[in-house]
């Protein structure tokens, strides 16, 4: 680098980065950074070229191979020097791997592991090198223990892993079943599944910092002398080479902007080994044991037919997760785990600190506009599935939080955790409604209103006005849309197309106004004398609900409505004029407790439940190499030739 410097062995000793990096300021002007920025590279394509002649890449697979064969002990034994050539060594594959998958196919990989090192153009024998190096970095991964002298070379075995499945990032449609996916999913790696699966877990849950470099691998101590220094210029000089050669790689591991890179890194891992779509004839085990893994304080008698089954510390991930809960993968770990794991979802809605959970969520949903869709919907399906549990919608409504800061839009110095739950989730389907007009996320905020309305307990004055508040808005955009579809359809006479967009709106708007009624009466039905400021706003804005009572879309449950305005405006006006907020408040206290119940028709309990998708690898996949591409430690790919999602679809 500097005076056309093209070989690697150069760098180390290159005057022009010593003087860079040296204590000298220098002039703009100086001649130094002509010669600086005057360099060719050895591009990685060459050994495309040469190496079914030299088999080079196997050689260094296999130096790499022999090299870990020893790490353990070298653990034991504090031996750097041996740790740390495995490292360089693993780095420089990942690098040439990097390259490799995205200009050749999985089976040309495959060849490029199989040429022999001294017989030109001759293949190894019954040694497979591509599954040897699979399976080798899953024995690292759960094998060697977590130190800060192994720290590197365990987040360059799960990065290189990664690596590996980075096909997918090329490819729009989902793969199932390649060579990599076989190898991972059926072949010697398969006995390791929950070891594999349980590592990554504990390397998320322990949140261990990249160590300081005085232990760093890159820059060791003293004693290694010589040696250390030019193998130290060898390793960083390949890593420009082969980064700056065209891959786009931020060089080493990013301290400053990411302090815990190798619990990032295995959580993604873990995220896309789950998220595998299943082989022609083999499920993914990977997330058959995600799905029946058990806590460690649970001494039953594991069932015969559970395969890969495993126990972790239920109170470890449970408190990593609510900790780390502001990122979009641990939003969805949290949702995968949920979703898929019985013990574990029982487990956390056990909990008696539900809001450490919640409370992140919350926040999340609440700053909807700086969140990408994706993450939104995770964190609304999260409260979906919690709100499916009757005791969860019980319990927090008996939480009382206190200045909850991030609520910007009113100070809200004491409220429970159910109605700060529903003030978020309708702000959520305002937001909505004004901007993105996404039906999906209607359906789910209001299908998590409806399972917990039936619950609803002392709710906040302002939790109550805001449901009122939504309604009124609903009705102004339903009069909205009927005044345009009526004048639509005046023009129509003898017209046989299809209705045009704002008729069908006026279908989508009474659904969810239909929705909002049948929340307000479940609430009425079930638990009207612990709502008083509910019905206190529903009596405060009752001729927004009077020209809903005879459509017949909504006639059967304003009937009910009916009955409690009809019954508390008589109460009211039987206690005087000109009454106090304080004495109407009185007046429906003592109401509620005189209305007979016999007066408000049943209607079917609102119970919604979360059902994925049938294919749910089309929305998941593209989703965790979004996030890959977006959040990886030291992996970035140039955006051109990325096929699996859109660059702009965030």
């Amino acid at each position: 680098m500097g005076a056309n410097t093209s070989q690697v062995s150069d760098l180390s000793d290159n005057p022009s980065l010593k003087a860079l990096v040296g204590t000298e300021s220098i002039s703009e002007n100086d001649p130094f950074w002509n010669q600086l920025i005057s360099f060719t590279f050895i591009k990685p394509s060459r050994l495309f070229e040469n190496n079914p002649r030299t088999g080079n890449f196997g050689a260094l697979v296999r130096i790499f191979l022999g090299r870990t064969k020893e790490l353990k002990i070298s653990t034991e034994c504090q031996d750097q020097l041996f740790i740390w050539q495995a490292h360089n060594a693993l780095l420089m594959i990942r690098c040439l791997l990097k390259v490799f998958i995205r200009e050749m196919s999985e089976e040309e990989l495959h060849l490029q592991f199989s040429y022999h090192e001294r017989a030109p153009g001759s293949f190894e024998g019954n040694e497979d090198l591509l599954e040897e190096l699979l399976s080798n970095l899953v024995h690292l991964i759960v094998e060697v223990p977590l130190l800060d002298i192994t720290y590197n070379i365990l987040f360059e075995a799960v990065t290189t892993l990664l690596v590996f499945f980075s096909y997918q990032l090329f490819h729009k449609d989902i793969l199932r079943g390649g060579i990599i996916c076989q190898h991972i999913m059926k072949g010697r790696c398969m006995s390791l599944t929950s070891r594999l699966v349980k590592t990554l877990l504990y390397n998320f849950i322990r949140q261990e910092k990249c160590p300081p470099p005085a232990t760093h691998i890159f820059e060791p101590k003293a004693e290694g002398g010589l040696l250390y220094g030019l193998a130290s210029g060898v390793a960083s000089g390949l890593w420009n080479v082969f980064t700056l050669g065209g891959t786009g790689s931020k060089a080493g591991i990013d301290q400053e902007h990411n302090p815990l890179p190798l619990s990032n890194q295995s959580l993604l891992l873990l995220l896309v080994l789950a998220n595998l779509a299943d082989g022609p004839d083999w499920p993914n085990p990977y997330r058959q044991a995600i799905t029946c893994f058990r806590n460690t304080q649970d001494t039953s008698t594991l069932p015969m037919e559970q395969p890969h089954a495993f126990q972790i510390n239920f109170n470890s991930l449970y408190t990593a997760l609510y900790e780390q809960q502001r990122s979009d993968q641990v939003t969805l770990l949290l949702y995968t785990l949920l979703h898929q794991n019985a013990n574990m979802r029982t487990y956390m809605l056990s909990r008696t600190d539900m809001d450490n959970l919640v409370l992140p969520i919350l926040e999340i949903l609440y700053h909807v506009e700086e969140r990408n869709s994706h993450h939104v919907y995770m964190a609304l399906i999260i409260l979906l599935i919690l709100t499916e549990d009757d005791a969860f919608n019980r319990s927090i409504h008996e939480v009382v939080l206190k200045n909850i800061s991030w609520y910007t839009e009113r100070s809200l110095t004491e409220i429970s955790l159910g109605s700060l739950l529903i003030l978020v989730v309708i702000r959520t389907i305002q937001f909505n409604m004004t901007r993105t007009r996404d039906k999906y996320l209607h359906t789910n905020c209001l299908a998590a209103l409806a399972n917990m309305s039936a619950q609803f307990r002392c709710l906040h004055q302002y939790a109550a006005q805001r449901i009122i508040s939504l309604f009124a808005l609903l009705s102004k955009k339903h009069n909205k849309v009927l005044e345009q579809a009526t004048q639509s359809l005046r023009g129509r006479q003898g017209d046989n197309t299809a209705l045009p967009d704002y008729a069908q709106d006026l279908n989508v708007i009474e659904e969810v106004i239909r929705m909002m009624l049948e929340i307000i009466n479940s609430c009425l039905c079930n638990s009207l004398h612990h709502n008083p400021n509910l019905v206190y706003a529903l009596l405060y804005k009752r001729e927004l609900f009077e020209q809903f009572r005879m459509h017949p879309s909504f006639q059967d449950i304003m009937q009910n409505l009916d009955t409690v305005i009809g019954f508390f405006s008589q109460r009211l006006e039987q206690a005087g004029s000109d009454l106090s907020v304080e004495r109407v408040q009185e007046v429906i206290m003592k109401g509620a407790q005189a209305l007979p119940k016999d007066r408000l028709k049943k209607f079917p309990e609102l119970k919604f439940k979360y059902v994925e998708e049938d294919q749910p690898e089309d929305f998941f996949i593209p989703y965790v190499w979004s996030l890959i591409f977006n959040s990886g430690v030291g992996l970035h790919w140039s955006p051109h030739g990325i096929e699996l999602f859109s660059m702009d679809s965030g």
